[in-house]
């Protein structure tokens, strides 16, 4: 059974009767199970080695952006938000001063996470001009978030007592 079921004898005694399973000149064999081609938006590097082989690699010099300090500061952010998500509606009150932390929180959370996004997807050494202007296009957005949500704090009722409102609705 199990040599039967193989592609070429199968393609064989079912090929009399159905004229689309011949093999067809100039068709890649891929095209049965994929819609698209396959396309590379970006080819592989040419791989080089700089020294020897047995060179160790090189030490990056440290930065304040990354590394232990970078990362002990994500964690706090993302554990802020937790308790200043809830904490609005379960005490009751909406303080102006919370709403301001956790529109901050927001804010700094998101630029964070779309900047880790641009770091991972767009190395500097293939793709320089468009990572500089996703950094750039970042932190346009990042900006005008933080004065919407400023406006929104002071010229209206603020995003907890929003929430609080649409909830009740």
């Amino acid at each position: 059974m199990a040599s039967f079921a193989r592609s070429t004898l199968l393609r064989q005694t079912l090929a009399p009767r159905a004229p689309f399973l011949q093999k067809n000149v100039g068709v890649s064999q891929v095209v049965a199970f994929h819609a698209s081609a396959k396309k590379q938006i970006l080819p592989p590097l040419p791989q080089t080695i700089d020294g020897t082989v047995n060179d160790a690699a090189p030490i990056p010099t440290p930065h304040p952006s990354e590394g232990s300090y970078h990362w002990d500061f994500e964690r706090l952010v993302c554990v802020g938000l937790v308790p200043l998500t809830f904490a609005p509606f379960a005490a009751g009150s909406l303080n102006p001063v919370m709403d301001a932390v956790l529109c901050t929180l927001l804010v700094a959370h998101s630029h964070i996470g779309f900047q880790a996004a641009i770091v991972d997807y767009f190395p500097p050494s293939r793709v320089p001009k468009t990572r500089a202007t996703c950094n750039w296009l970042l932190r346009a957005f990042t900006l005008t978030t933080a004065v919407g949500l400023y406006e929104f704090e002071t010229n209206d009722v603020g995003v907890t007592e929003a929430l609080r409102r649409i909830w009740t609705a």
